[in-house]
């Protein structure tokens, strides 16, 4: 007889970051948290924000650190702990590094996808924001949308 491996899942919490209890509004909320952490990077970092029904934030997990240009992103791995965290909603950014918030076609991309896995799951995907030096691009500001 062979025996099947039995798993057990558990979200394990590594340190928390100094906040004061925040909803997430709008982009510049997004861009003001988002700066802060990567204010210091050398390379791209891609951030997802997991957030309550209310928009407040529940956590935050740094999904991929790539390149000086680059930054490899799977739908599966920024989902994976929005659905352990019982997420409502996500908000996801990175950092360019150049400085230059314009998204690229990978960034256009990566946020269809994006929105397309969170409606499968039922997750609300809010935006996704690129974080330049001095400013940003968010893709529902570009829509019209709103985080509400």
């Amino acid at each position: 007889m062979n025996k099947v491996p039995r798993y057990q899942i558990a979200l394990v919490r590594k340190k928390s970051i100094p906040w004061p209890s925040i909803k997430f509004s709008g982009s510049h909320n997004v861009w003001e948290f988002g700066k802060q952490l990567t204010e210091t990077a050398d390379r791209e970092q891609f951030w997802a924000l997991m957030l309550d029904a209310k928009n407040m934030l529940i956590g935050v997990n740094l999904v991929s650190q790539g390149t000086l240009s680059a930054s490899l992103v799977s739908p599966r791995e920024v989902l994976k702990p929005a659905i352990l965290l019982n997420s409502a909603a996500i908000v996801v950014f990175h950092n360019h590094p150049s400085g230059d918030p314009n998204p690229s076609v990978e960034d256009k991309q990566c946020t269809s996808l994006l929105r397309a896995a969170c409606e499968v799951v039922g997750i609300r995907f809010l935006d996704h924001v690129i974080i330049g030096e001095s400013e940003y691009f968010s893709f529902s500001d570009t829509q019209g949308r709103t985080l509400s």
